[in-house]
């Protein structure tokens, strides 16, 4: 058993000594004490031939400027593994270290012209030419790399990759290109790529050699189809890429769902022409029974009610012709628990914008009492009923409603926007008290929005409700904005009227300028409520409402007038100067999607 152990050490022992021997030189040379380094990288060399301790030694001896001695032991070396180019790569690097380029660039050239018919051979060579920055050779390399193995595509990626590194973009593009043919596989990664590395003109070349790859392919590849989409969609031509989807679905004989995904798409992005145009293909192509029909049916609804809504311009008509087309959805598929939320939409545009409050709650209702249906849909149909309820003056019916979802989802999302309604309620009623205890426990909601709007109300309770001993000119000011709410605007600007000229000087009056400014925005005055918004920043420069009216005007900007630069600066001017507002963190998202940062 001795002889058998020591015969083990004495086999095991020049391993763990060469291990060892490696690892000092490996921190010699990273500690630029290359003699020392040069020294161990030859002895662990010379013990047994290895390419990465022999570059180290030539390395460490060029580091030392004994270029004589680096010469000699890559020119032995050279012939006793001529096979191994890279010692050619390593001897130019050395000959160029002494200047003498002439003679480098025969070593480089003579590598490329010794290579053989083997993969690994012509990927370590490319390899070490990359690592030397010398990319014109390194794809010299791989292009005859390529026609030694007669594989065209054997190294595309590679050669789309130097190309980049070159900032050749139209070659990279066609290297990356030309993998995908060889191999579908690689499609996802050249995605990647492309989305890492194109800016919108290189995008548009990718996008010109796709049209140029359909037209020449007689195969009819759908792989240039599909990328040809993708590219559009990286450039926001939702419309382009319709265009290929549609086509590939009826190719392929699909099932619609690419082109339904690409209608959301487009639909998110505010395209709703190209998203509707999605939507509707798939409604018209595929049977009813087919699994993206109903969701197609749902989403075009929900999109031309977005279009409309989202539209300054919309007229009575526009919005009947949306409301016929949810009446026909109803019909075609019924009043049953899987279309109870294309209902609760049809009640909203009845309640919201046709102002038939009578017809919004009948249609919800009949939600409510619906047997099968969702309980979370059932609840959010009672959320709406009691807003509308609320809106007719139905104080009590409102506020059952409220507290029957508050206490069935009482730890859910639902719950708590079902506490903060009814909180709502209660301040517009007057009673102050509870309904900023209500908010202030709202504060910690999982939800920023409901956070946000319960810290806010909080806050203009506490600021006003000891102005006042009987409190009533934040009494008036919770009326008009109950007026606000049931749609009543005529009334709601008579109660602010009457609130400045009955408490002339009142600390509520910047209050006043910014809800006078949201009752402008509600009825589509864009330029009013901007002037409103703009005269809370120049006139009270101390106000609560300073950020809200910043946020406000921004937004506006941004969508009804149309400012992309003006809504940027206020949305900077918000998060750099009021970085404490509950609003400075999306006033950033929204500056940095406008500024045409890539946001998460």
């Amino acid at each position: 058993m001795r002889y058998l152990l020591l015969c083990c050490f004495l086999a095991l022992a020049p391993l763990w000594l060469g291990g060892q021997s490696n690892q000092l030189a490996q921190q010699y040379y990273m500690d630029g004490e290359y003699e020392k380094a040069a020294e161990l990288y030859r002895a662990l060399a010379e013990s047994g031939y290895n390419s990465f301790y022999f570059d180290r030694y030539v390395s460490s001896l060029m580091n030392l400027q004994r270029y004589d001695e680096a010469e000699t032991a890559l020119k032995k070396q050279l012939r006793r593994t001529p096979e191994d180019l890279t010692l050619h790569v390593k001897y130019g690097q050395l000959l160029e270290q002494q200047f003498d380029d002439d003679k480098a660039r025969k070593q480089y050239e003579e590598a490329i012209a010794n290579l053989g018919a083997d993969k690994f051979q012509i990927t370590q060579l490319a390899n070490a030419f990359v690592v030397l920055t010398k990319y014109d050779f390194a794809i010299r390399a791989y292009e005859r790399g390529s026609k030694l193995l007669k594989e065209d595509g054997a190294f595309s990626l590679n050669l789309g990759d130097l190309y980049r590194r070159k900032g050749e973009t139209a070659a990279m593009i066609t290297h990356y290109l030309d993998a995908v043919a060889e191999d579908p596989r690689h499609g996802r990664n050249v995605q990647t790529f492309f989305q890492r590395y194109l800016d919108e003109e290189g995008l548009q070349e990718a996008q010109k050699q796709l049209y140029a790859r359909i037209q020449e392919d007689r195969k009819e590849n759908p792989l240039y189809p599909e990328m040809l989409a993708w590219v559009a969609i990286q450039r926001k031509d939702y419309k382009g890429a319709l265009r290929q989807l549609r086509a590939l679905d009826r190719k392929l004989g699909e099932n619609g769902e690419r082109v339904l995904d690409l209608g959301n798409l487009a639909a998110n992005d505010r395209d709703y022409e190209t998203a509707i145009a999605a939507f509707d293909y798939v409604v018209e192509n595929k049977p009813a029974g087919s699994p993206f029909y109903l969701e197609a049916k749902r989403a075009g609804l929900l999109t031309r009610r977005q279009a409309i809504t989202d539209g300054y311009d919309y007229t009575e008509a526009d919005l009947r012709i949306l409301e016929a087309a949810y009446l026909e959805f109803l019909e075609q598929f019924g009043r049953n628990p899987a279309s109870a939320r294309i209902a609760i939409q049809l009640a909203e545009l009845e309640a919201l914008y046709l102002n038939d409050l009578d017809r919004a709650i009948d249609i919800l209702k009949g939600i409510v009492e619906l047997n099968g249906v969702n309980e979370t849909t059932r609840a959010e149909a009672k959320l709406a009923l009691a807003d509308y309820y609320l809106m007719q003056g139905e104080v009590w019916e409102s506020t059952l409603l409220y507290s029957q979802v508050d206490k069935q989802f009482k730890e859910d999302l639902l719950g708590h926007e079902a506490r903060f309604r009814n909180a709502r309620l209660s301040y517009f009623r007057g009673d102050f008290e509870w309904a900023q205890s209500q908010f202030d426990v709202l504060k910690a909601s999982t939800s920023r929005l409901i956070a946000n709007d319960a810290l806010d109300l909080s806050v203009f309770i506490m600021d006003n409700l000891g102005l006042d001993t009987t409190a009533t000119a934040l009494q008036t000011y919770a009326d008009a904005e109950l007026l606000m709410f049931q749609n009543r605007y005529d009334e709601a600007f008579a109660t602010l009227d009457g609130l400045l000229r009955d408490f002339p000087g009142h600390d509520l009056e910047d209050d006043v300028v910014y809800l006078r400014g949201r009752l402008y925005r509600k009825l589509r005055r864009y330029d009013e409520a901007a002037a409103q918004f703009q005269q809370v920043i120049d006139t009270y420069p101390e106000s609560i409402r300073l950020d809200n009216a910043l946020f406000a005007l921004a937004g506006l900007y941004e969508g009804e007038l149309g400012d992309k630069e003006k809504a940027q600066e206020l949305y900077e001017t918000l998060f750099i100067d009021y970085s404490n507002s509950i609003l400075a963190v999306e006033a950033r998202k929204r500056f940095r999607i406008l500024r045409g940062d890539a946001v998460q």
